[in-house]
């Protein structure tokens, strides 16, 4: 006999990807509608949790009791249309568990698959018409799971499932408080099992919103509640997946390290075993450039930016995937991904002034205030132009997916007030630290680079380098995908951990690799390019995404397509920054080994 509190969440919809609020729409408000507290996830997330006039009491069924009553005019009904239209689906929640619908699979094993949240309503023509007419979801027939404790005999709540039917009331005489419909009536046994008489969406109609609730008892444990929602999916394909990115790059890191072992080993026993030889002036390849591999790039500022940047994004996305592996960010906790997510960028902020900073004074960079505020800012600024032009095309749509302007001050406040300060504390620490020592000297003239082969042209080599990481994570890049934009859950951590340390192990190899046969064609302009070879990969993803949003998604309004392809750039140029960090670093190592191998004169 306990109450139970209903919520209602946002009006979500895979067609134009824009949330609404619940009260947008003209449904039965509560006496005073009460706006629950969302954490910073929640509410960039578009979440808006609102109470509701639904009354359940714990294991006391009802029948058939009216929410209200309305009276559509050409306004309402229009709104309703456009919902409809649009296949927006209404989410509720009760005891932090969402509502779904139950659908049972057609196919042999007649499996059921849950869908979240119950449409508003759907569109259909009368038999024999061919106009079509727009009909509303106004009963519901809820169904709350509970697990009883034979203890105590309390009971708590493990499942929340609805099946929606729309059906037009009837009552006897005029309507008043105590009027009793004659198209459902417990005492008369009357119920609503089909949607045989639709209630039509048209002005000066009314609507009658009304609501079942029934109670079963589950054998599934309060504990595991969220597996009815989380396997939703097979897991052999993400284990087909991965065991196929394991063997390409258990393949490739085989041949890299032949190939490394090879030439290397090779190359370096040569050398010095022909100092005395006049042969040693003809040998070509990496060593001739000696003198030149250490030479600080064009733009190097640019690079230290970047590569600080990458550093902080590293850090964020490791200690992210850490926290989820060990499952302290399931869904059950709605926006705590995004949450943790803001928090670890803001804090991980020192370390990219750190990394910044160390870079650039081996460069021999002297202005480190400068280079800490472009750190602090670059990346963090173009994010947030992206974001503050899409965030004004959604207000425009009156969306509740448009950031308040609170919370937009509290992310600037977060980044202004606390990571910016820490990578000038980072910078600090960084330039206070002795430079790092190239292992051979620079010399002061620099030498020619022959005439490159087609294939060791810069851009072919980039852009070749990017594909073997984009290989490695894109069925993984498929699941993510449809979990942000077809509104299911995410929640295989481990898999994605495996993927990712997966795509860090190839973009340093494919770099490395490319990197040799670059300095051994005489060409001793790595830095850049060994950012920019696993980087690419960032381009392979926005080409995917392109691809995906072309033959997955329904997506027909031009703002929904903008917010699309927004958040897929900002997603790739973060994608750009990591990939690329972990390309440079590998290079940045092989190269600081290879030279400090062999005896220079």
């Amino acid at each position: 006999g306990d109450l139970l509190k209903v919520k209602v969440n946002k009006l979500t919809s895979i067609k134009t990807q824009l949330p609404y609020s619940y009260y947008s729409l003209p449904f039965c408000p509560p006496k005073k509608i009460v706006d629950s507290t969302e954490n910073l996830g929640e509410v960039l997330r578009g979440d808006r949790i609102e109470n509701s006039p639904y009354v359940f009491k714990m294991r006391d069924p009802q029948m058939c009791t009216v929410l209200c009553r309305i009276t559509l005019d050409a306004k309402t009904a229009k709104q309703f249309k456009e919902k409809i239209d649009d296949e927006y689906r209404v989410n509720m929640i009760l005891d932090n568990l969402p509502l779904v619908v139950p659908i049972r699979r057609s196919d042999q094993d007649s499996s059921t698959v849950y869908q979240l949240g119950y449409h508003v309503g759907l569109k259909g023509q009368y038999s024999g018409s061919k106009d079509d007419r727009y009909f509303i979801h106004n009963h519901l027939a809820f169904t709350v799971k509970y697990h009883r404790d034979p203890q105590t005999d309390s009971a708590r709540i493990v499942g929340f499932q609805v099946k929606p039917y729309s059906i037009k009331h009837e009552y006897e005489g005029k309507w008043n408080e105590k009027s009793r419909l004659t198209t459902c009536d417990p005492h008369n046994k009357r119920t609503v099992v089909s949607s045989n008489t639709p209630q039509v969406v048209e002005a000066k109609k009314e609507i009658i919103f009304t609501y079942d609730v029934e109670y079963q008892e589950s054998d599934v444990k309060w504990a595991s509640r969220w597996d009815a929602y989380l396997l939703m999916n097979d897991d052999q394909i993400h284990w087909f997946s991965i065991v196929n990115s394991l063997m390409i790059v258990l393949f490739l890191s085989g041949m890299v390290a032949m190939i490394m072992l090879r030439t290397l080993y090779r190359d370096i026993s040569r050398y010095n075993e022909l100092e005395t030889q006049e042969e040693a002036q003809e040998e070509t390849g990496w060593k001739l450039v000696h003198g030149d591999v250490f030479r600080p790039p064009s733009n190097s500022d640019l690079l230290c930016v970047y590569v600080g940047t990458g550093v902080q994004f590293l850090g964020m996305v490791l200690v992210t995937m850490i926290f989820a592996v060990f499952g302290f960010l399931s869904p059950s906790n709605r926006g705590g991904l995004m949450t943790a997510m803001l928090l670890l960028w803001v804090f991980m902020g020192i370390f990219a002034g750190y990394a910044s900073a160390r870079l650039y004074k081996m460069f021999k960079g002297a202005e480190w205030k400068k280079l800490a505020f472009r750190t602090a800012c670059m990346f963090p600024g173009i994010v947030f132009a992206i974001f503050f032009v899409l965030n004004a095309i959604i207000w425009g749509q009156k969306s509740s997916g448009a950031v308040p302007f609170g919370t937009m001050f509290a992310l600037v406040l977060m980044w202004f007030g606390i990571s910016v300060p820490l990578v000038f504390v980072g910078g600090y620490v960084g330039f206070k630290k002795p430079a790092i020592e190239d292992p051979v000297r620079t010399n002061k003239i620099p030498r020619q680079i022959p005439e490159q082969a087609w294939y060791m042209n810069p851009t072919f080599s980039i852009l070749i380098g990017g594909i073997l990481p984009f290989g490695a994570v894109f069925i993984e890049l498929f699941f993510i995908l449809t979990s942000i934009w077809l509104n299911q859950f995410y929640y295989i951590f481990g898999f994605l951990f495996l993927v990712f340390i997966i795509l860090l192990i190839t973009c340093a190899e494919i770099t490395i690799v490319l990197c040799y046969f670059q300095l051994c064609s005489e060409d001793y302009l790595w830095w850049w390019r060994s950012y920019l070879t696993s980087g690419s990969s960032a381009l392979y993803l926005f080409l995917y995404a392109t691809f995906y949003f072309f033959t997955k998604l329904e997506i027909t309004k031009l703002v929904s397509g903008l917010l699309y392809f927004g958040y897929m750039l900002i997603a790739s140029y973060a994608f750009f920054v990591l990939t690329g960090t972990i390309g440079f670093y590998a290079c940045f190592w092989f190269t600081r080994l290879i030279y400090s191998s062999v005896k220079i004169d």
